[in-house]
């Protein structure tokens, strides 16, 4: 998966982005922007973050991420993980923090691609 990362119009969903500059959803976000890749901000509450629209839920974007990136809670990142799954989607990455054994688990029960240890900010430097 980190070599869908050389391509930077692939598109990334972040999970859990954030206007609150104290949070890595938002130190996330800026810093892909700032490297030129395609991400798009993902959270059910604001609409407009860092000045782009926002989508309440991955299945809302216009077409599949090559990357879905994950700065919520365990918890949270388990669920929107289940139904995802459910819709078939692939290529999940936990951020340090969102990742969990269950749902590392889960992903290797359902073959699917994912990282849950390494932060794409310092990847992708």
């Amino acid at each position: 998966m980190i070599y869908s990362l050389k391509d930077k119009n692939n598109l990334i969903a972040l999970i859990g982005a954030s206007n609150d500059k104290n949070k890595y959803g938002n130190k996330i976000l800026i810093d892909l922007l700032s490297k030129n890749y395609n991400v798009v901000p993902i959270n059910h509450k604001e609409e407009v973050i860092a000045g782009m629209k926002s989508f309440k839920k991955v299945q809302d974007l216009p077409s599949r991420p090559s990357i879905i990136n994950f700065v919520v809670p365990p918890k949270t990142a388990f669920n929107i993980t289940q139904e995802l799954l459910e819709e078939n989607y692939d290529y999940f990455w936990y951020q340090p923090g969102a990742e969990s054994k269950d749902i590392s688990n889960m992903l290797r029960k359902h073959n699917k691609n994912f990282i849950d240890d390494k932060c794409i900010m310092v990847v992708t430097r």
